[in-house]
């Protein structure tokens, strides 16, 4: 807020169409996400845009926005690139970096209130093997464009946080 920015997760844009009555996508993105597996970019894409236009839509000045979850993998980069090219410049990337035992033990942590289907062992470790062969070589792009910026996500909450407002402050 502070930075005048619009949060948009695609993970929740996801689980929220997938509980949407008459959702024509529901079922679909229920099973990709149980499986640890990437929805499809054209469903991710349709609700990133969707919410990025009902938000400018409601106050123009609003056109500045962190996207949490995305791209996660070569064909999420490449739908990205197709669907906003020439309507929205990626800034930087903001990249959590922690280990993978600290993610699976705070997820499993999560579980016990989150209500989401993909917080167990066996879905969270095939969300770490989805990561390493489809997501780290996104942010290794984005790296050598110089675009990236990481934060050591196994300190404390605060001195993550810390860390991020240090390099908003930076970025804008």
């Amino acid at each position: 807020q502070k930075y005048g920015y619009t949060h948009l997760s695609a993970g929740d844009l996801l689980r929220d169409e997938r509980k949407r009555p008459g959702s024509q996508y529901g079922e679909l993105i229920e099973n990709y996400i149980k499986e640890g597996e990437i929805v499809p970019v054209e469903i991710t894409i349709s609700l990133l845009k969707r919410a990025m236009d009902q938000t400018m839509a409601a106050n123009s000045q609003k056109n500045k926005f962190l996207i949490d979850g995305f791209p996660r993998n070569e064909d999420n980069l490449q739908g990205w690139n197709r669907t906003m090219d020439g309507k929205a410049d990626v800034s930087f990337v903001l990249f959590f970096d922690c280990d993978n035992e600290i993610c699976i033990g705070r997820c499993l942590e999560r579980g016990k209130s989150s209500g989401r289907s993909d917080d167990n062992r066996e879905s969270l470790e095939k969300r770490i093997h989805t990561y390493l062969q489809s997501t780290k070589p996104i942010i290794d792009l984005y790296e050598r464009m110089g675009k990236v910026r990481k934060v050591d996500a196994s300190k404390s909450v605060d001195e993550v946080f810390e860390k991020v407002v240090q390099i908003f402050d930076k970025e804008g």
